[in-house]
């Protein structure tokens, strides 16, 4: 695999429920992050007293978050409106020569900011509501 854009890594945004996906508008930066919890079985007869961790034990789950410029587009409405509704609707993010990954996403987090001489800005945060499938390119 060669090395990738940074600008190629999007994340798309189900704007109608009918999986009609568009990356949000204005983002210029964006990261995915997968963790899963370990489960700590570890007991005085462990082999040399090393830490044992149950497989296939403990929660998955993944974050995401984007910074851009502000461009009031219909996926900055979309968002912000997911957002006030408490909705979990499906997102996309697209792994440049990787994969997709999609599912559900609680936008945990919107800030805007701007300063007098600058562009206006927002980030936003958001964590998974459900099972993920990863679909390879």
């Amino acid at each position: 695999m060669s090395v990738q854009k940074g600008k190629d890594l999007l994340i798309k945004l189900d704007l109608t429920g009918a999986g009609q996906f568009e990356t949000i508008a204005g983002l210029r930066a964006t990261r995915l992050s997968f963790n899963a919890e370990s489960v700590d079985v570890t007991s005085l007869e462990s082999a040399g007293g090393w830490r044992e961790l149950l497989g296939g034990a403990g929660v998955k789950s993944a974050t995401m978050s984007g910074s851009g410029v502000f461009r009031d587009a219909n996926t900055d409405e979309r968002a912000r409106q997911i957002f006030f509704d408490g909705d979990v609707p499906e997102f996309q993010v697209i792994i440049p020569d990787f994969g997709i990954v999609q599912g559900k996403f609680m936008i945990t987090s919107i800030e805007y900011a701007g300063s007098h001489n600058g562009e206006a800005t927002y980030e936003m945060s958001l964590a998974s509501a459900g099972q993920l499938i990863f679909n390879a390119l």
